[in-house]
């Protein structure tokens, strides 16, 4: 008894021994479909061996030790962590005294029994062959075996004297040494020996050197001191093993936690607790997030993969139509013999399996034995060692009947059409007449309609992120259904055409049946582009929309807020590398020693502070001595309102944000910043500081009025406060408190209380900036004269500079090498306007479009060749010259790529549309929140501008280029002469 099964194997039989039979088009497909397979399987398999167990984590940060003991700096307090140490605070309240702070004795909380090594890490500028380097020092005792597994010895030796050290190799590769070199230390008489080079398996890249405890840091940080410079501001913590299986409990995390440390377990990280368990969740509940945050990624991605197996069936279905063309007369003898239409669909169905089940075994093992191939390449691309290289079985098999689904729904449709083809017809090469479905338009045309809303639905009003995707899949099969139709639009043009073209389009409408899968190939490739193209070219508007200005164009800035010692030198490298005009040297305000760094912090730094005058101040900032958040007392409607008010604005975007509140300077300053101001320029001059946020004005005059009176009764001493703040031209005064190192804590005690800070308040002349003037982040300049008679003591910080022209990339090039020689933390900025990084990639969309495209008309060539081989032989027949064949293939390939691109480019704008919509409402819902919870303010309160551009360069490549490109390739590769043969008749 014949049963589904020998039917099915005889139709596979058919279709392997075909598919072997015709070699370069089954290559073709399989291509194809393998690509894609190859891709994702080894993007699987790179994933999921870079995605370290929390085993092999803990590894190389424990290396064998059971703990890691750190000082959360809270002053010895006792405090509540989360078992991953990730979160903690100290207990109890602390809403009505100060926050701990200070150092704690760590090697107290540590247990009795247990063993400790001290990991202590700090940052200082070593020698290298081409200057200074800023670089992580690590005092740890590699050798112990304690510590194993943390660094991977390469070659030589860990140190084993106090005068050795190790490196990893991307510090020898980057600073010119090698093992066996002489290093030193900036500021350190004293020289290692480098004698061994290591790696850190979590971070290939970074450069390090190892030392022995107590070996580098501490004497470093003893000559630094002495010298009034920066220190290597070492942090240390402690390996601990304890004896016994079962490591360092919960129970020991928290007794640790009572002596004011934090702690990493390895048997509390591998086996944590109940959440009940945990006192730290009792006041701060685990978050949950949400997958809210991530919907527009999602949209994005199932829109991506849906329209890329969609133009997969759609490239491959024509190539499965040609081979059905070319064995219309073996499925003819099928028939003949008694098979029936669904043995007939089995055979061409069974193309498809088969080769999509090799693509999928080839893909696969293609992407398996090239990620092995290449794991050391995609280890140093992702700066980190794999823990395994780890094969998940199921989910590579369900990426590899990816393949094997998409060769079936490939070839469903070429099936159906063989399977409708009468017998007679097959056996003698005759198409037959068959009327266009009326039906099949009407279809398409509401797939279209209805695909385009579910998009935007999904795009618009939905949290669904398969809507995008699947309307816009929907409505690209409804241009397909539509293609038919729409094919014989085309036809209604030839009358103008000249004969070659005119005979290759009619001959394209009159056979519907092969033109339009082949026009549908071509607008599927066409479609992925123009959706890739529109996207890009829209995300690359919003970036120029938003993009800020760090300075004028071809403006430099060089500042250096660690180490005031390195700029003078700096400046001058500046000026002699590059075509500066305009020199604007700036110097900072500290408080304390003169190597504070502008960031605060450190012993005996403290630091300073604008005090606004209570008029002034933001409500939504504004704390009071309640424990309650200053936005929440207001309504959401007031908190919007708040969010553009001037009191709660900021000064914009620019390199100044980083130089502190104030910068020591002079009137050049302003030209380099091309702020047009005579008036600034003389107060300057007269020792007046300039002003460019109107709140830090204080428009009481020599009466001492406040802000807040000046603002009922009209302020006197030439300040004029209007409901905007101090007006463009006011004058009046800038009041600075300056707190000491001794005071820093308690003045945060009362800043968080909504009590005055202690400390010294200065008041400076100042003059608001005029209106409409950009100051690139710059808060105020002070001239020096004002800066002395105030009190301040200042420091070099850095220089603006003008420029003639755009410095090239040569020169910056060449003075980044000499800024590197000084080790220290250098900020360089040379603005060159917003730079669109997207502009290759759309040249490389159109190029790749271009490719795909001429790939898909070639197939629709094949196919019409294999369909019209009849009429070409009736043209040579009539005497029709060589050249007629050659031109009227090119024609038919032009054709087709034309009406593919025209319809692929309407058919790829929606996705992007969806996904650009998508983007808008998740942005406009963030900024909707910012301005409920009174977070916005300033730059920030500006609505978002998500635009749809369309990328019309990139269309017109594809619509002229393609078409004329595919017609040109198609006319060189096509036979001039065809073999004669007599017509089929029966």
């Amino acid at each position: 008894m014949k049963t589904w099964y020998h039917s099915w194997r005889a139709a596979i039989r058919i279709a392997r021994r075909d598919a072997w039979r015709f070699k370069g088009r089954s290559f073709l497909v399989l291509a194809m479909l393998a690509l894609p397979i190859l891709g994702v399987s080894a993007a699987d398999l790179t994933l999921r061996s870079a995605e370290l167990s929390p085993a092999q984590a803990l590894e190389r940060d424990l290396g064998r030790a059971d703990a890691r003991v750190n000082d959360p700096r809270l002053g010895g307090a006792a405090l509540l962590q989360d078992p991953k140490a990730d979160s903690y605070a100290p207990e109890g309240n602390y809403d009505d005294k100060p926050w701990p702070d200070g150092e704690t004795d760590v090697e107290a909380a540590i247990p009795a029994n247990a063993k400790s090594i001290v990991d202590a890490e700090g940052r200082a500028k070593l020698r290298t062959t081409h200057g200074l380097l800023n670089t992580q020092i690590r005092e740890l005792k590699a050798t112990d075996p304690t510590a194993e597994g943390i660094m991977r010895l390469d070659r030589g030796h860990f140190p084993r004297k106090a005068d050795e050290v190790a490196a990893t190799n991307a510090f020898l590769e980057s600073s010119g040494l090698r093992v066996g070199s002489e290093l030193t230390a900036h500021g350190l008489d004293a020289t290692y020996r480098i004698v061994g080079a290591y790696e850190l398996p979590n971070s290939l890249g970074d450069a390090q050197v190892n030392a022995l405890p107590g070996a580098l840091l501490a004497p470093l940080d003893k000559a630094l001191a002495a010298a009034e410079l920066p220190g290597t501001q070492t942090s240390t913590t402690y390996l601990v093993s304890v004896p016994g299986d079962a490591g360092f409990t919960w129970n020991m995390v928290k007794e640790s936690n009572k002596k004011g440390v934090t702690v990493v377990s390895r048997a509390v990280t591998l086996n944590p607790p109940a959440d009940s368990d945990v006192p730290y969740y009792k006041e701060n509940p685990p978050y949950s997030g949400g997958g809210s945050d991530n919907t527009t990624e999602l949209a994005i991605l199932s829109t991506v993969v849906g329209l890329a197996m969609l133009e997969i069936c759609l490239l491959a279905g024509p190539a499965f139509a040609v081979g059905a063309r070319r064995s219309r007369r073996q499925l003819g003898l099928v028939g003949a013999n008694g098979g029936d239409r669904h043995h007939i669909r089995a055979i061409v169905l069974s193309g498809g399996l088969v080769i999509g089940a090799v693509a999928a075994v080839v893909g696969t093992a293609l992407g398996i034995g090239l990620t092995f191939a290449l794991q050391p390449v995609l280890e140093d691309w992702l700066g980190k060692r794999f823990g395994d290289f780890d094969l998940r079985p199921l989910e590579l098999i369900g990426i590899a009947l990816i393949a094997v689904v998409t060769g079936l729904l490939a070839a469903i449709v070429p099936a159906v059409t063989a399977s409708r083809q009468s017998v007679v017809a097959s056996l003698t090469g005759r198409r037959g007449v068959r009327r266009s479905s009326r039906v099949l338009p009407i279809l398409g045309l509401s797939a279209v309609v209805l695909g385009a809303g579910i998009a935007l639905y999904g795009s618009t009003v939905s949290d669904q992120v398969a809507l995008v995707g699947g309307g816009s899949a929907l409505a690209e099969l409804g241009v397909v259904a539509l293609t038919p139709a729409l094919v014989g639009l085309f036809g209604r043009i030839g009358r103008w055409l000249p004969l070659s073209p005119r005979l290759a389009l009619r001959d394209a409408v009159r056979n519907r049946g092969r033109t339009a899968p082949a026009v549908a190939a071509v607008l599927a490739a066409v479609a992925g582009t123009v959706a890739v193209a529109t996207y890009t070219s829209s995300s690359e508007a919003q970036e120029r929309a938003e993009y800020t200005a760090s300075l004028p164009y071809g403006a430099v800035a060089i500042l250096s807020p660690e180490s005031a010692a390195d700029v003078p030198s700096i400046r001058d490298d500046v000026q002699k590398l590059l075509p500066t005009e305009v020199r604007a040297d700036v110097d900072r305000v500290v408080v304390g020693k003169r190597n504070c760094s502008a960031y605060g912090g450190g012993d005996e730094c403290g630091r300073y502070e604008i005090v606004l005058p209570e008029a002034h101040r933001c409500p939504l900032w504004s704390y009071d001595n309640s424990d309650e958040d200053p936005a929440s007392k207001f309504s959401k409607a007031e908190r919007r309102k708040l969010a553009t008010d001037w009191r709660c604005s900021d000064q914009g975007g620019g390199v100044g944000n980083g130089a502190g509140d104030i910068l020591i300077g002079d009137a050049k300053l302003l030209k380099v910043l091309k702020i047009d101001d005579p008036a600034a320029e003389k107060a300057l001059a007269n020792g007046q500081a300039v002003s460019f946020l109107n709140r830090n004005i204080n428009p009481a005059g020599a009466d001492g009025r406040d802000a807040g009176d000046a603002a009922k009764g009209g302020a006197r001493g030439g300040a004029v406060l209007t409901q905007g703040g101090p007006q463009a031209g006011s004058e009046g005064t800038i009041d600075i408190r300056v707190i000491s190192a001794a005071d820093t804590d308690a003045a945060d005690a009362a800043s968080m209380a909504g009590k005055e800070p202690p400390g010294t308040v200065t008041s400076i002349p100042a003059r608001q900036i005029s209106a409409g003037q950009n100051a690139y982040g710059v808060t105020m300049i002070v001239p020096p004269d004002a800066a002395r008679k105030a009190g301040f003591t200042t420091v070099p910080l850095g220089a603006f500079f003008s420029t003639e022209r755009l410095p090239s990339d040569a020169q910056e090039q060449k003075l980044n090498s000499e800024l590197a020689k000084t080790g220290g933390d250098v900020w360089l900025t040379v603005e060159k306007g917003f730079v669109p990084e997207n502009s290759t990639t759309l040249l490389a969309l159109a190029v790749f479009a271009g490719l795909i495209t001429i790939g898909a008309a070639g197939i629709a060539t094949g196919l019409a060749q294999a369909d019209a081989e009849a009429d070409l032989k009736t043209l040579a027949a009539v005497g029709a010259p060589p050249r007629v064949r050659k031109a009227l293939s090119g024609f038919q390939c032009g054709v087709v790529a034309a009406m593919g691109v025209l319809l692929g480019s309407a058919s790829g704008i929606l996705p992007a549309i969806g996904l650009r919509f998508t983007e808008r409402r998740a942005q406009d819902q963030v900024y909707a929140r910012m301005l409920d919870e009174g977070w916005a303010g300033g730059s920030e309160s500006t609505a978002p501008f998500v635009p749809v551009v369309i990328p019309w360069e990139t269309l017109g490549v594809l619509l002229v280029v393609v078409p004329l490109g595919a017609a040109v390739l198609a006319a060189l590769v096509t036979r001039s002469r065809g073999a004669l043969a007599r017509r089929a008749a029966i």
